[in-house]
């Protein structure tokens, strides 16, 4: 079995707050804010529900107005658990009196709203974090461990259904009431954006409120998901699957706590470029149990007391907020695949530098006049140089250089210690390994300036430089080619060639998942098989 940790739950905080919004989940919230010592005021507009707070719990102040909130110094955040479309103006108005702001799902309804709150909040340097309460669930942050570790191997699939009888909301549709702490999980276990969102569903109560939707998502990686939703099913089932390549996983929140996480050692082997099943005995996983709402709500005083940020904060939050949109109008169009709203338009450093649409860590330096893509992390001592663009869900580790004028794809990951040069581009997916090294001048001197002379290296999508490989300027690495540990390129690379050795040459061919291919041309690890036209790897299977 493998043991997982919870956060201390006899946690003491000196942080108070006020829940606004106490109905159908804001009365859960305050339940566990009082637990937790936390609850200073409880406001909302029915007086009746007010006079059954002040029974139950008589050391907690209530009120009718949002301003008995805003001037009440002692109040360091407000709990918003009102319907959607108020969240924006009460997230506003907290931020703008410097309180720290917690926003049941979903942030707010609009793009647009959202980015103008994360903007507030780190310009006001309050915390804004968002209610999809499965990442708090002491399972799925197992879940979440085990495929950070390697446990499952690459993820291939994921598939959530979250169905059951009621409750029925005319507010809002199947979509944004279910959906969104699916998307967050998906999101959280694939670390990486969709390309594409379509959605289907069925209208059986009313003729515009959708009361069954199937989403699909496709990532870059080739991994795929889907979550079925439904408040017209016969029984309960909430239930998140994840099928890697050497494990797969089952969390059921239905079963009993010893049976939520199941652990499945099914493989598919290849043999005469035919899958063969082969199945494996469960493994139940050792998890200290805890109200994950109660969780969620310490993680919340946790970040006001410490600054720490969010697990799901307001960057999370817009962008489960893109796929909702993404989906909604996918399903409005009778299922036609889309483009991931708003996916490529990255936000600018000059507006949003100090917000958390993307992270840059205190110590990291981001010039003027660059473009950071939503989702981007920037670590330690890195620096980005003016006229640099970098897209959405990249990782940038520690003391990395980018530019000037450099370009880097969506999904990249620079590891540490690498410096990318003007006259250098990055596709979609590129990975850099540690301290591997790019140059743009062929024959440089230091008493002699030759910036005229940069010669272009264009890293094509998905290719891997692995760790202290050198690529010399002028040349092209082609899609999903993979250069291993040290190797020397002075030449350009074919798709798919796999790469090594001083100067570098062609040993063998890789499939886009990475892993070499026989002499077949084919992927003994997921099955893929391609071909050789005028030495040009094509996949046809």
């Amino acid at each position: 079995m493998h043991k997982c940790h919870l956060p201390n739950l006899n946690y003491t905080t000196d942080a108070k707050v006020a829940v606004i919004g106490s109905g159908y989940w804001g009365k859960n919230l305050v339940r566990n804010y009082h637990q937790l010592g936390a609850l200073a005021l409880i406001c909302d507009k029915n007086e009746d529900v007010l006079t059954q707070f002040r029974e139950q719990y008589p050391d907690v102040g209530t009120c009718l107005a949002l301003n008995d909130i805003l001037s009440n110094p002692e109040i360091q955040g407000m709990v918003i658990a009102t319907p959607a479309e108020t969240h924006f103006r009460l997230a506003q108005e907290a931020l703008l009196a410097g309180k720290h702001v917690y926003v049941e799902k979903p942030l707010v309804l609009e793009e647009e709203e959202a980015i103008e709150l994360i903007a507030l909040a780190g310009k006001q340097n309050r915390i804004l974090m968002v209610g999809h309460l499965m990442q708090y669930h002491p399972v799925f942050v197992k879940l979440k461990e085990l495929a950070a570790s390697g446990e499952l191997g690459r993820i291939n699939y994921i598939y959530s259904n979250r169905l059951n009888l009621g409750k029925i909301r005319r507010e809002e549709n199947i979509l944004w009431s279910f959906a969104p702490h699916d998307i967050s999980m998906i999101l959280s276990l694939a670390g990486e954006a969709p390309e594409t969102v379509s959605a289907t569903g069925g209208y059986y109560l009313h003729q515009k409120i959708a009361d069954v939707t199937n989403t699909q998502m496709e990532f870059p990686s080739g991994l795929q998901a889907h979550i079925f939703v439904s408040w017209l099913h016969p029984f309960k089932e909430q239930k998140l699957v994840v099928v890697g390549d050497r494990k797969m996983a089952v969390f059921d929140d239905t079963q009993p706590w010893d049976d939520k996480l199941l652990l499945y050692g099914h493989q598919i082997h290849w043999q005469n470029n035919m899958p063969v099943p082969q199945k494996a005995e469960h493994e139940r996983q050792a998890i200290p149990q805890a109200e994950p709402l109660k969780l969620e709500c310490l993680h919340f005083l946790e970040c006001i007391e410490t600054g720490k940020r969010p697990v799901t904060d307001g960057s999370e939050g817009l962008q489960v907020l893109r796929i909702l949109k993404t989906a909604q109008k996918s399903l409005d169009d009778a299922g036609c695949k889309l483009p991931l709203a708003s996916a490529g338009q990255p936000v600018t450093a000059e507006t949003l530098s100090s917000s958390n649409a993307f992270f840059a860590h205190d110590t990291a330096v981001i010039d003027d006049n660059v473009e950071i893509g939503t989702g981007t992390k920037i670590w330690h001592f890195s620096h980005v140089l003016s006229g640099s663009r970098i897209g959405v869900n990249c990782n940038i580790g520690q003391n990395v250089v980018i530019g000037p004028d450099v370009d880097i794809g969506k999904g990249c990951k620079i590891q540490n210690n690498v410096s990318v040069y003007k006259g250098v581009t990055l596709e979609d997916g590129v990975f850099c390994g540690p301290s591997m090294v790019f140059t743009n001048i062929y024959n440089p001197r230091a008493e002699i300036r030759k910036m005229d002379q940069v010669r272009p290296t264009l890293v094509r999508r998905g290719a891997t430089l692995g760790a202290n490989c050198t690529i010399v300027c002028g040349t092209t690495i082609g899609e999903y080619a993979f250069v291993g540990a040290g190797a020397v390129v002075n030449k350009n690379i074919p798709d798919h060639a796999l790469v090594v050795g001083n100067p570098g040459r062609r040993i063998g061919w890789v499939c886009r998942c990475g892993e070499r291919l026989t002499e077949d041309l084919e992927c003994l690890s997921c099955g893929k098989a391609y071909q050789k036209k005028e030495d040009v790897l094509v996949q046809f299977s």
